[in-house]
C-alpha cells in the first residue's frame, strides 16, 4: 500500500479518494472511518478495509446522503437497497419541490410580478400536496351541492374531476392552478354556482331536451356576429333575435310566448351564463393537460347577449 507495503497514511487517503485530508480526519473523529493503526510516532494507519470503507463514504455522500444514514449502512443495520429506496424517495420528492419552485418563478417573472403578498400567494398555493389542492375543490363541490336534492350521478361525476397538477408543472398551470383556487374560495362565485344548483335541483336529470340543444345553438349563430360587432342587446337588431328565437324557446317548452316568458327565459339563462364557471373548465383543463376541444368562442357571452335581448324585449 504505501513504503511498508502494510498500511496507507492519511496523506495516501487523501490521494487515493480525492477527498481533503480535513475531511477524512474529521470522519475518523467521529467514528466512520477510524485508523486501522497509529504509527510509533503517533500517525494514523488505514489499511484496505478502511480504504474501502472510506470510498463507500465518500460515494454516499457524493449521493447525498446524511452521516447519521451512512453510519447506519457501515454498521449493517440498513443494506444498501434500503438506503437506496430510502434516499431515492427521498430526492423524487426534492425534485418536485425544486420543478415547482422553478415553475412558480417563471410564472411571476413571465406575469411581472412585483407584489410581496401576491408571490407569497402564489407560493403557498402551487406547495400545497395534491391531497390539499383536491381538498379546496372537494369543500368547493361540497358548498355547492350540499343538501340539495340534486341529480345524485350529475353530482358525482362534477365530484369525480380531479385537479392534477403534475410534478414538473409548466409556468402556465401553475398560474392557472393558483387562478383557480382563488376562484373557488371566492365567496360570490360560490354563491352563484350554489344559486344555480338549486335552480337546477328541481329539474329533470337528462338535462335540455334535443330540440332546445338545437335552439342554442341558433342563439350562438345569430348573435355571434353581433357581439362581434358590438351591437348592443337592446337595440332593434337584439329585438329581432327575441322575436325570432322566443315564440320557438316557448313552443319547445310548451309555453305561451309573450312579456312574461321571455322574462322568465332571460333570468333563467342569465342566471346560468356566468363566465366564471367557463373559466372553471378552463383552468382544469389547463392544469390537467386536457387536450384543447372544440373552439367555442364566445359561448356563454352570447347567452348572457341574448339574456339581455330577452329582458330588454319583455320590458319594451
Amino acid at each position: 500500500m504505501n513504503d511498508d507495503g502494510s498500511f496507507l497514511s492519511i496523506g495516501d487517503l487523501a490521494r487515493r479518494t480525492g477527498l481533503p485530508v480535513k475531511t477524512i480526519r474529521y470522519y475518523a473523529d467521529i467514528g466512520l472511518v477510524p485508523p486501522t493503526d497509529r504509527s510509533p510516532a503517533g500517525y494514523r494507519r488505514y489499511d484496505a478495509v478502511a480504504l474501502a470503507r472510506l470510498d463507500l463514504v465518500r460515494t454516499l455522500r457524493e449521493l447525498g446522503v446524511d452521516l447519521a444514514t451512512v453510519r447506519r449502512v457501515l454498521d449493517r443495520s440498513l443494506s444498501l437497497a434500503e438506503m437506496a429506496t430510502a434516499h431515492a424517495a427521498a430526492l423524487d420528492a426534492q425534485i418536485r419541490l425544486l420543478r415547482t419552485r422553478r415553475s412558480v418563478l417563471r410564472a411571476v417573472a413571465a406575469l411581472g410580478i412585483d407584489d410581496h403578498e401576491e408571490l407569497e400567494l402564489m407560493n403557498r398555493l402551487a406547495h400545497l400536496s395534491a391531497a390539499e389542492r383536491q381538498q379546496i375543490i372537494d369543500d368547493y363541490w361540497a358548498s355547492t351541492f350540499d343538501g340539495l336534492e340534486t341529480d345524485a350521478a350529475f353530482v358525482s361525476r362534477m365530484r369525480s374531476v380531479r385537479v392534477d397538477l403534475p410534478d414538473d408543472p409548466t409556468p402556465a398551470q401553475v398560474e392557472a392552478w393558483v387562478e383557480l383556487a382563488e376562484l373557488v374560495q371566492d365567496p360570490s362565485y360560490r354563491a352563484r354556482v350554489r344559486q344555480m344548483a338549486e335552480a337546477g335541483s328541481g329539474s329533470p336529470s337528462s338535462g335540455p331536451s334535443p330540440s332546445e340543444i338545437a335552439l342554442y345553438e341558433s342563439v350562438t349563430e345569430l348573435v355571434t356576429p353581433l357581439l362581434t360587432a358590438g351591437v348592443a342587446p337592446a337595440s332593434p337588431e337584439g329585438r329581432l333575435v327575441a322575436d325570432q328565437l322566443a315564440p320557438r324557446f316557448a313552443h319547445a317548452r310548451g309555453a305561451d310566448d309573450g312579456a312574461g316568458f321571455r322574462r322568465e327565459l332571460g333570468e333563467q339563462i342569465a342566471l346560468f351564463s356566468d363566465r366564471r364557471v367557463e373559466r372553471y373548465w378552463e383552468l382544469v383543463g389547463v392544469i390537467n393537460d386536457w387536450p384543447a376541444g372544440p373552439v367555442r368562442s364566445g359561448s356563454v357571452a352570447t347567452m348572457e347577449w341574448f339574456a339581455q335581448a330577452l329582458l330588454a324585449a319583455a320590458d319594451a
